[in-house]
């Protein structure tokens, strides 16, 4: 069992640490109303209590549940929040492109892109770094936008599990509203992470972690884990990892 409590200190140290190494003094980042966003503005707050801003950044698609939920969070931690709305871009967008409004995930990756804009202009104008909130499971599994949602210059979460959220998540006395709700990038009306990728984050999460630590697929089967829950994490760390790593650059 991990040490959620030491695991949080380290955070927001590393936080403290890594702004200040690169010249900056102050921190942005995108506050959604899930836990992912809760945590990492919980995380902030507690890292630069002065200089702190969490951006609600609201599409067209985005339910006012998931508002409510960060509004909830900012007024119980007093964390320093803006409301911008992305709509209006939205419909420049959906009007420049042709079909964009057929395909849910070409708006989902267009409010992920819009938000990244908005965070990391508040960053220039303000001296500020944004910070990540992709998780350890979204990342192995290629589940983010590119210069969306995966776009920051530091991420705190990033080598936690999904399900290692929750753990850290209760040790920050993060509302129950987040706690309890299904995960979910709020990226178009109704979308759930789990439904879309097939599996719950327990059973990827288990898989995962297997492989890191070197099983094969016989021993991961052996554990009861279904095999094509195993397929698809496999298939989507293959076929995604590129989006970790830098553009490559010809060698001339």
């Amino acid at each position: 069992m991990r040490d959620f409590e030491t695991i949080a200190q380290k955070l927001v140290k590393f936080i403290q640490q890594e702004v200040k190494n690169r010249g900056f003094n102050a921190v942005v980042f995108g506050l959604s109303g899930g836990i992912d966003s809760a945590v990492v503005a919980r995380l902030c707050q507690l890292a630069f209590e002065q200089s702190h801003k969490a951006l609600m950044l609201p599409s067209k698609q985005s339910s006012k549940e998931s508002l409510a939920d960060a509004l909830e969070l900012c007024e119980k931690f007093g964390i320093s929040y803006e409301i911008l709305s992305i709509a209006e871009p939205q419909n420049a967008f959906e009007n420049l492109l042709p079909h964009l409004r057929e395909n849910p995930l070409r708006l989902g990756n267009l409010s992920a892109r819009l938000r990244m804009i908005c965070l990391y202009d508040y960053a220039f104008a303000n001296h500020a770094l944004v910070v990540g909130t992709s998780n350890k499971s979204e990342i192995l599994l290629g589940y983010g936008t590119i210069y969306g949602d995966l776009a920051c210059a530091i991420n705190p979460i990033g080598n936690l599990y999904k399900t290692e959220i929750y753990s850290l998540a209760k040790v920050l006395g993060i509302p129950q509203s987040i706690l309890q709700k299904a995960p979910s990038a709020d990226l178009y009306a109704g979308q759930s992470d789990e439904a879309e990728l097939g599996f719950s984050y327990a059973i990827l999460d288990r898989i995962m972690l297997l492989l890191q630590e070197g099983k094969d697929d016989m021993a991961i089967l052996n554990t009861g884990l279904p095999k094509d829950a195993l397929q698809l994490v496999q298939e989507r760390m293959q076929r995604f990892a590129f989006k970790q790593k830098m553009p490559e650059i010809a060698q001339i």
